[in-house]
């Protein structure tokens, strides 16, 4: 009964009948019909209308930046240092700096938007110039297109065409008048770079395919197009100019670090060497440092806030970094680790020897959790005389009490703070919120979906207890803080052409960003806050009919 149910309320919806439907959760109708005919009016991924899933990867398309706490501030710390006529795209010198090159077709004398490397510099400038808590939230994987298609949905009207956009608190929040908007151009230095992570070093600087940005082939601003339309991802091997698409650790680098580097390096230059990110830098002064992630802990964004690796796929060295331990990459001395590392990883056991991956994760990967070994837990641990409190997933225990629990206790005692949740059957990410708020994902391009228990739920807590358990211990320290977080599944979504979990996971950041600005206005202001809200890079959704993104009556 409930396949006839699902086809008839799919057919309704689609036809717009004017008597309602009940399509209480239309979206995931049309997303599984999506799938099953590979095709779907309001839109599809890649460049083929009639094909629903023709690309399932990033894309080079302009990025949307909200910022708070930056209107009329200082030069460098304003917006308008980096946009307009100061646009580093219409600057040679500018470009050379940024990608060591002049990349063909890069140079335009009409940019409009900055480079994600900008953004490393507002927040640099922005502690140089008097704010004391700065927050990076990176939506991974959310271009201006999937934005839109989440607030049509969240609002049920379609409000806008162009620019910022409304419907979301991060579109929609002034920061009492000081918050600004902007887009910016997200490619890498190069893909196609090969590394040793054993030996942590680059067998060929540059790689195959260089970064760079075609004003002609891939559009003025984030939601215009180019004329090109393989061009985003880099896909016409016989059009005049190809630029690589970044990935996203790539990207992250960019705005934690200030370069450009290759796919795949984290915190290293094209030639492997090893750069201080922003949390570094401030750490030196006594500033504080966190990441919180929605997905495993030392994925790509979050250990882009503070590990070094040759490559992204190291986990357990990367999360070494994070929590300070010797790694491949600190073999003598470790990094001091971070104040506070929150996310997903947890029970996630299935990188073992003969998995294709373990390669990247280097000879020194120790069989067991693909993120964090059982010796390294161990030794962190204030109960064996390490420096985190830590609140891991644990049978009947509320993640969100837990965690909060274990904040509380940290701040108290002047300790740090490590929280390790997730789903390990399906990579140790949080559960994924469908557009509705349910937890039901249904197929998507892998024509799997995930089934959570009601223990995955209770268990685990959300990405905005998480953000809220960091500035309970980090906002303890009287010289200001730095806080990444990052609403992941946002990428994992578009990955899989899943518009229901696309929408779900915009829906759920965007309470992250709420968050952190109701701390902002409970215990500190815009004069010394400055919160930049963004995405690391974007996929290639395409609305034709965003209309049909609105529940049918």
């Amino acid at each position: 009964m409930r396949g006839f149910g699902l086809v008839l309320c799919v057919g309704l919806c689609l036809l717009n009948l004017t008597e309602r439907a009940d399509c209480s959760d239309y979206i995931r109708e049309i997303q599984q019909k999506a799938i099953e005919d590979n095709k779907a009016d309001f839109g599809h991924w890649g460049h083929e209308p009639s094909n629903y899933k023709s690309w399932g990867s990033h894309s080079n398309r302009l990025i949307p930046v909200y910022t708070f706490g930056t209107l009329n501030a200082p030069d460098g710390v304003d917006l308008r240092s980096y946009t307009g006529k100061k646009s580093p795209y219409r600057s040679e010198t500018e470009l050379q700096r940024i990608y060591g090159r002049v990349p063909p077709d890069t140079l335009n004398d009409q940019a409009e938007y900055l480079d994600q490397t900008n953004l490393f510099q507002i927040q640099q400038a922005g502690f140089a110039k008097g704010k004391k808590y700065v927050f990076l939230v990176v939506f991974d994987g959310m271009d201006w297109q999937t934005t839109r298609a989440a607030a049509i949905y969240k609002t049920q009207r379609i409000a806008y065409t162009e620019g910022r956009g409304t419907g979301f608190h991060f579109q929609d929040y002034t920061a009492n008048g000081t918050s600004q908007f902007g887009y910016m151009c997200t490619s890498p230095h190069n893909e196609g770079t090969q590394v040793d992570t054993n030996l942590q070093s680059v067998l060929n600087p540059g790689g195959t395919l260089f970064g760079g940005y075609s004003v002609s082939l891939g559009g003025p601003n984030a939601w215009t197009a180019g004329s090109d339309l393989l061009y985003p991802i880099s896909g016409n091997k016989e059009g005049p100019i190809r630029h690589a698409y970044t990935d996203s650790s790539s990207s992250a680098v960019s705005m934690t670090a200030g370069i450009k580097t290759y796919n795949n390096g984290v915190n290293v230059d094209y030639a492997g060497n090893q750069v201080p990110t922003i949390a570094h830098l401030l750490q030196e002064q006594g500033i504080s440092v966190g990441a919180v992630s929605s997905v495993p802990i030392s994925h790509a964004t979050p250990a882009s806030a503070y590990a070094h690796n040759v490559h992204r796929d190291d986990y357990q060295d990367l999360t070494r970094d994070m929590i300070g331990r010797k790694s491949i990459s600190h073999p003598d001395v470790p990094l001091p680790g971070m104040d506070v590392v929150i996310g997903g990883g947890f029970g996630d056991n299935r990188l073992v020897a003969g998995n294709p991956r373990k390669s990247t994760a280097g000879e020194n990967f120790v069989p067991g959790n693909a993120y964090l070994t059982d010796a390294d837990l161990e030794a962190i641990d204030v109960e064996n005389g390490g420096k985190y409190v830590t609140s891991i997933r644990k049978p009947g225990v509320a993640g969100k009490a837990a965690l909060q629990q274990a904040a509380e206790r940290a701040a108290k005692e002047g300790h740090r703070l490590f929280g390790f949740y997730g789903v390990g059957k399906y990579a140790g990410h949080l559960p994924f919120a469908t557009a509705d708020g349910d937890f039901v994902p249904t197929i998507g391009r892998s024509n799997r979906a995930e089934e959570y228990e009601p223990a995955d739920l209770a268990e685990n807590p959300s990405l905005s207890d998480m953000a809220a358990a960091a500035m309970t211990v980090l906002s303890k320290n009287p010289k200001g803080f730095w806080l990444m977080v990052e609403p992941g599944d946002v990428d994992w979504a578009n990955h899989d052409n899943n518009i229901d979990n696309s929408i779900g996971a915009v829906i759920s950041g965007d309470a992250a960003v709420k968050t952190i600005t109701d701390w902002v206005e409970q215990h500190s202001n815009w004069d010394e806050s400055l919160l930049i809200v963004t995405a690391d890079h974007g996929h290639y959704l395409v609305l034709e009919k965003p209309e049909l993104l609105i529940q049918p009556r």
